[in-house]
């Protein structure tokens, strides 16, 4: 390996390496692709096991995912281990960063939620002032996001409103639930739209990388792939400065090895792809990397109960179903508590609703239980975090993992743009559940902490301006022409859409300049 040269050599494996191989590869590139993980195989690796076989009973194992609130005693194993690759942060503002290193990714664990940027999130600040416009628009953008769609199999309906662009769709032409469109009708006189989901499809029950993208690169017999290759840092040339491989460790026997190519693609996940960007000390020449981290909202929301579904009443015509208030806040009017906005989430259910929804313990609570069994209704925020300087990761000299690689210290905090949008997200939803004649039975205005939504983004952003910003609008490292980061640290702004297809589209756009620059001889 140390003595093989590559065209590219790409870190990390979901949906932005996974696109970057196949577009890569395609073109006629030899890539090396590096994983930090070993390949799942579901047939030989899953087993169904009751929960009083397992060591803690079904329970996350104390200390190694204290902040991956998805995790459990099932799948403890998916999740990296917090005692073995730990971060840092002050106790008064935690974060929960959520990582997977099986090949793939976090590509194979995502909900799928499928949405385009718009220039209300593209040109945010011509608009309200705030922040950095990003230095592409929709229209650069629009045609890539039409590619990805039609690879991941996007269904969703016509009905959007320009801040929730319309896209290269399977049509989804179910029909409302009896409850949904109580709900759609409650919501007129408050100006609110009321849209059908946008959800990748995929195929064969998987909508990731595995199984869309990297056998595309495959069949180009272009790409190498490693797994268990923990990177420790880029290298670099001492004749041109500019980076050409890195040393990386086998997670299993620790051996160390190194390995060359013209040109390096980041796509370890934000936070791993700037950890590795500030141990290397390389494309910092402004002094922004780490800095305007950003992700959603999640967590503060809205409990409901349909009456007419409760006590045994629901049918498939009243109940099922979800939708997605696009962000509506800030679009004509100007709120005068907070910038930009948030989406809400909306499921109609049937089976049971949480016991914490209820006042009661006991038998009264196993009566209220049976009672609204198979009628709940509910709403949960998707807000923008605004990107801010101040929140931002470092290296911690004091931490390392099991590699001996620094650790990343995480500073982010909540300000009061995001505690009064989750506020006004409570409140505008409970005031459609009741006027739609739900039950509205319990809220919850304080949203979770920082890094819970999955959608950290933000600490290489792109912009025109070398001096304050990390990457061109390719993608592209200011400092190094041969130094592409395509996962979501290159986001401006965040918006309040999942960002998986906005990441999906900029690695595909950002690999097809790549390639043509080689073929070029510019890089």
């Amino acid at each position: 390996m140390k003595n093989e040269n590559f065209d590219v050599l790409i870190i990390g494996s979901g949906h932005a390496g996974g696109m970057a191989a196949k577009i890569l590869t395609e073109k006629g590139l030899k890539c090396l692709m590096l994983n930090a993980g070993p390949v799942a195989d579901v047939a030989r690796h899953a087993e169904r096991k009751p929960a009083y076989e397992l060591p803690y009973r079904g329970i996350t194992p104390p200390g190694r995912l204290e902040h991956v609130f998805q995790s459990n005693g099932f799948d403890a194993n998916v999740w990296v281990d917090e005692k073995e690759v730990p971060y840092t942060f002050d106790a008064a503002n935690p974060y929960n960063w959520v990582r997977v290193r099986l090949f793939g990714g976090r590509s194979l664990f995502w909900s799928r939620q499928s949405f385009r940027l718009s220039d209300y999130e593209f040109k945010a600040k011509s608009r309200d002032g705030f922040g950095e416009d990003w230095p592409i628009s929709s229209a650069d953008i629009s045609q890539y996001y039409s590619r990805v769609e039609e690879i991941f199999q996007v269904a969703g309906a016509m009905d959007g409103p320009p801040q929730m662009p319309n896209g290269n769709f399977v049509p989804d032409n179910d029909p409302w639930s009896e409850s949904m469109r109580r709900f759609i009708e409650a919501s007129k006189p408050f100006n609110i739209p009321v849209c059908k989901q946008r959800r990748a499809l995929g195929r064969d029950g998987l909508a990731s990388s595995v199984n869309l993208l990297l056998p595309d690169a495959e069949k180009t017999g272009k790409l190498t792939s490693i797994a268990n290759a923990v990177v420790r840092e880029l290298t670099v040339d001492k004749n041109t400065g500019q980076p050409n491989g890195c040393h990386f460790v086998d997670r299993l026997s620790r051996r160390e090895m190194s390995v060359k190519a013209r040109v390096i693609v980041l796509a370890a996940g934000t936070l791993e792809s700037t950890r590795l960007l500030l141990n290397s000390k390389v494309g910092n020449s402004s002094g922004v990397i780490g800095h305007y981290l950003m992700d959603q909202i999640y967590g503060a929301g809205v409990v409901c109960s349909v009456p007419e579904a409760r006590n045994g009443k629901a049918t498939k015509g009243l109940m099922g179903g979800s939708a997605i208030i696009p962000r509506f806040r800030n679009i004509t009017t100007k709120s005068d508590k907070f910038l930009r906005g948030y989406a809400l989430n909306v499921t109609s259910r049937t089976g049971a609703i949480e016991p914490r929804n209820f006042a009661a313990y006991g038998e009264e609570l196993q009566r209220k239980l049976d009672e609204y069994y198979g009628s709940a209704f509910q709403m949960t925020i998707m807000g923008e975090v605004l990107g801010r300087y101040e929140n931002h990761v470092r290296i911690d000299k004091e931490k390392v993992d099991a590699w001996n690689i620094p650790a990343l210290r995480v500073e982010t905090k909540y300000t009061d743009n995001e505690y009064n949008m989750a506020k006004d997200a409570v409140e505008v939803g409970s005031a459609v559940a009741e006027a739609a004649g739900f039950e509205v039975l319990s809220k919850n205005v304080v949203p979770n902490p920082p890094g819970y939504s999955i959608h950290e983004v933000g600490t290489c952003r792109m912009g025109d301006d070398p001096k304050r910003t990390v990457l061109n609008k390719w993608c592209q490292s200011h400092d190094h022409k041969n130094l592409f980061v395509v996962d979501g640290s290159s986001f401006t702004s965040a918006g309040w859409q999942n960002p998986t297809m906005t990441i999906l589209a900029l690695s595909m756009r950002a690999s097809e300049y790549l390639a043509t620059e080689m073929d070029k001889q510019n890089i």
